[in-house]
């Protein structure tokens, strides 16, 4: 009898491809993702934007594919001999049965150790609570005058000015030129932006006379992290937690972060778009009148809902309402209307005349809201002319039998009778000794 080796029976063939795929599965659970530094060698970039190279050192070499879109984001041009640090995923390149490592991304070597310096500088100026919310300022509304602190021949300056000019062209800025890369950046930020606190406090007259800042915008383009690491100073740092006004910090690209972005009152993802946020458009202001008018006009009527539904409580307290009190809620109803067409009318006239004169929009507001005060003043003083409590002033009372219902007339009493009168200070008991008509 033959015997059979019950390995053998269950020993699995692998077509080729089947085992690469279960290779390179193998490889994506055990290892990825990774990183890796090394030296480039044979560095190609195909007509398609791929890129092709090996990355080596005095114990190996790795084939690496960076595809086009990771490709373009590069902020250098890699070179064979230059030593980089890459990180992306292991596979195996099934047509030649090759490992291979997919780029991801791709830094110099160097940047890792600034990294680190960078991660060191955060956690001790978060410790000093430099970076706490409660200490984050609202952007004004409406600033007076709006700082910048770049370089003059930076595109971010361009970008600013080019925003600032096409939202608030009436708004004045005031550039404080700084190097914004290189060894004597982070001293020259710092002392541009204290030249702008100076001006700010009314300390330094430019041109003769204060010119009030409101906002501080510290921008710069994008680039590699050494690029951007002068607003990773910490003496920078302290500056910028040191302003009187707000700062809004549009450092490098959407991706960049700096210690200036976690110290400053808020974070722009770009230059523009810090200009933007500190720059509301005429649109914007004619939506804010449209919701104050709003909100006045709906005051403006519970207010009035409140005193009449207090007038008619009264006039039930009374009894029949008097002619003069007839003639003041017509005259209150009549109040009422005008003043709700006067309001309508004047936020129309403001709302048309606003995008020609956007530097008297505050005052303009103070002084419709000074008058609205006023009318609502006046109304409130109608109401109170036909308070009963004021005719109980002039010596009037109020007599109520004992079931507390009021007397009109001579024909409710007889002799003998008791009677309650209410006073201004409090109410008198009586008794009724005769009763006789006019």
């Amino acid at each position: 009898m033959l015997e059979t080796n019950p390995q053998a029976v269950q020993a699995r063939v692998w077509p080729v491809g089947a085992l690469c795929r279960a290779i390179a599965d193998a490889l994506e659970s055990r290892f990825n993702p990774v990183a890796v530094s090394g030296e480039i060698t044979g560095f190609a970039r195909a007509a398609s934007g791929h890129c092709y190279f090996s990355l080596k050192d005095a114990g190996g070499q790795l084939r690496c594919a960076m595809f086009r879109r990771a490709a373009g984001l590069l902020d250098f041009a890699p070179r064979d001999g230059e030593k980089v640090e890459v990180r992306g995923r292991l596979g195996v390149y099934e047509p030649r049965g090759e490992l291979q490592l997919i780029v991801e991304s791709m830094t110099r070597a160097g940047q890792g150790s600034l990294f680190e310096q960078f991660l060191q500088l955060k956690a001790k100026l978060e410790a000093q609570g430099l970076f706490d919310a409660q200490r984050k300022r609202p952007l004004p509304a409406m600033p007076r005058g709006i700082g910048v602190v770049t370089s003059l021949g930076a595109a971010a300056l361009h970008d600013v000015v080019t925003a600032l000019q096409r939202r608030v062209p009436h708004i004045p800025v005031v550039i404080a030129p700084a190097s914004v890369q290189g060894e004597q950046a982070p001293r020259e930020l710092v002392q541009a932006l204290e030249s702008l606190y100076d001006l700010a406090q009314g300390k330094v007259p430019r041109g003769g006379m204060v010119q009030p800042l409101d906002a501080i915008l510290l921008v710069r383009g994008g680039g590699a992290m050494e690029d951007l690491w002068a607003f990773n100073d910490e003496q920078l740092a302290h500056t910028i937690a040191s302003s009187p006004v707000p700062i809004i910090s549009g450092v490098g690209h959407e991706t960049d972060f700096t210690i200036a972005d976690f110290v400053a009152d808020l974070r722009a993802p770009t230059p523009t778009a810090a200009a933007e946020l500190v720059s509301a458009t005429a649109d914007s202001y004619l939506r804010t009148l449209d919701d104050v008018q709003s909100v006045l006009r709906r005051s403006l009527e519970h207010y009035l809902d409140r005193e009449a539904q207090q007038v008619d409580h009264l006039a039930a307290r009374i009894g029949r309402p008097s002619g003069a009190m007839t003639r003041q809620r017509a005259q209150l109803t009549s109040l009422q209307q005008s003043m709700r067409h006067a309001l309508h009318n004047t936020l129309q006239q403001r709302r048309s005349t606003l995008s020609q004169h956007q530097q008297a929009l505050p005052r303009a507001m103070q002084q419709r809201l000074q008058r609205l005060r006023d009318g609502l003043g006046r109304a409130e003083l109608r109401v109170q002319a036909i308070d009963p409590a004021q005719v109980l002033q002039r010596g009037y009372a109020w007599l109520t039998r004992e079931d507390g219902k009021p007397i009109t007339g001579v024909a409710q009493v007889s002799p003998g009778q008791a009677l309650t009168a209410t006073l201004v200070d409090g109410t008198v008991d009586l008794q009724v000794q005769s009763a006789c008509r006019n």
